[in-house]
């Protein structure tokens, strides 16, 4: 970037614990770095922390843009919604035409798509990314899913491949795509983030209730799962939750937080344009359902006193049953990544934006919330047919479910007659035997709908469409 005058070639605002931990992981690469956060506390923080005199905490826009080598390029890394568009207004009148503006939270798409056309009309460059791996992940390596103008990102791309995480030594970040692209990838990263999280939680409480077992012996398991096929951050962080000690006490943390789960919403965004583009993603719907219903907390206490009949533990032998609730993890695990492939495939073309599969389950592998072996698996998948109309029929994919599905059958059928809730679960096998249903009951439901609204079928082997009167008036 040109023009000397000036000290930074790069400018973060927002430097909560996300936005701060990236401008030092660009410090730590030699990116000499700019930080605006209204609160001066957090930009006096940037300082300290950073070991190689590259950053500056900034509590002013003006002087921050001024700092700022030309063109400029902006980060901003705040809540999604109004305040976006309240920083962007505030910045704009201090911008010249070919800056950069990245939007490097959650924001939706269709803001994204929104402020995309608004800002090019306007001569400034915009892109919406996505950027996965928490606060390690930011300051160690983030996966990151940059979508919309091309040409801007390409400016970016050598200071974010230096900070992106890496995998073979490939950096874990790639051009999504044009417009909200990369926002949408990120989007549907979550929604499955949500199923895969469900799922964890849904075999704890197996674990615990179903086969007795005490937390010990659960954090057993997970590192036992985490050493194996299983392998995953999510895996992987669930097997340390169940060795940590609540602070001065002789027992686990995780036994004194409520039962009361939070959601900022993306995930309720991936299901319902999921229903928009009619691609099924039931475990992640679960999931989000079973993040609402947790917060019902008094009517659930209410409803455990009216319907008392108390959990069954199985009636099974303990080692067996954990081979079968490994084979329903991992059975199930693969339904919730193919769901989510199968709406970024369905959205990809709706919306134009040739999105390139392998590609993203390539940068998924590392730095990410999502991380997993199994996203070999699908890179492997997509590598060999770009234009693979879903997971499930892909062979080597084929395999791995064929080989796991009876372990998720046993697992459901005893949980069930225990009376132990297993949503997510029985949603992944459900939609699996659908899916490989060739004559599904829908034929049923099409007669119904054309007795009672008169909204027409059609007929096996014969063109056009039909309508009965199904009763003598």
């Amino acid at each position: 970037m040109s023009d000397n005058t000036s000290k930074y070639d790069f400018g973060m605002i927002g430097l909560g614990t996300m936005g701060r931990n990236l401008l030092l992981n660009m410090g730590d690469h030699g990116v000499k770095g700019a930080g605006f956060d209204k609160d001066a506390s957090k930009g006096q923080q940037l300082e300290k922390e950073d070991q190689h005199g590259n950053l500056k905490g900034f509590s002013e826009v003006e002087p921050f843009v001024g700092a700022l080598n030309k063109p400029r390029a902006i980060m901003m890394l705040v809540p999604a919604g109004k305040i976006v568009d309240d920083v962007i207004n505030e910045l704009l009148p201090l911008l010249n035409q070919g800056d950069i503006l990245i939007d490097g939270g959650n924001s939706h798409f269709t803001d994204t798509n929104r402020r995309v056309a608004e800002l090019e009309a306007k001569g400034f460059h915009f892109f919406g990314m996505g950027v996965s791996g928490g606060e390690e992940g930011a300051r160690r390596g983030p996966s990151m899913m940059p979508g919309g103008d091309k040409d801007a990102y390409n400016v970016m791309k050598p200071i974010l491949e230096s900070i992106a995480a890496k995998v073979d030594g490939e950096p874990c970040v790639t051009y999504i795509g044009p417009g909200a692209s990369g926002h949408f990838v990120k989007m549907v990263h979550n929604g499955i983030e949500y199923g895969l999280m469900q799922l964890i939680a849904e075999a704890y409480e197996i674990m615990k209730k179903g086969l007795a077992m005490d937390n010990a012996a659960i954090g057993q398991v997970f590192a036992k799962w985490n050493d194996g096929r299983l392998q995953s951050f999510l895996i992987e962080i669930t097997k340390d939750i169940f060795n940590y000690n609540a602070p001065g006490t002789d027992h686990l943390l995780i036994d004194d937080i409520k039962d009361e789960a939070r959601a900022k919403g993306t995930g309720k965004w991936t299901s319902q344009v999921a229903m928009d583009l009619q691609a099924p993603i039931p475990t992640i719907d679960t999931a989000v359902s079973m993040r609402d219903l947790s917060k019902y907390k008094e009517l659930r206490v209410k409803a455990s006193e009216i319907y008392n009949e108390g959990e069954q533990e199985l009636d099974v032998d303990t080692e067996e049953f954990l081979d079968a609730l490994e084979q329903a993890f991992f059975f199930s695990m693969i339904i919730t990544y193919a769901q989510g492939m199968h709406l970024l495939s369905n959205a990809s073309a709706e919306y134009k934006y040739e999105l390139k599969l392998d590609q993203i389950a390539k940068i998924w592998r590392g730095g990410c919330i999502i991380r997993s072996a199994f996203l070999n698996d699908i890179y492997n998948a997509y590598q060999r047919d770009p234009n693979l109309a879903h997971l499930l029929l892909d062979n080597g994919v084929a395999g791995l479910v064929s080989g796991s599905v009876k372990g998720a059958r046993t697992v459901l059928a005893a949980v069930i007659e225990a009376g132990i809730a297993a949503p997510a679960f029985a949603a992944s096998l459900s939609y699996f035997d659908n899916f490989r249903n060739k004559r599904m009951p829908s034929n049923l439901t099409q007669a119904q709908r054309d007795y009672f609204g008169a909204h027409t079928y059609e007929l096996i082997g014969k063109e056009g469409v039909f309508h009965t009167q199904w009763t003598k008036k």
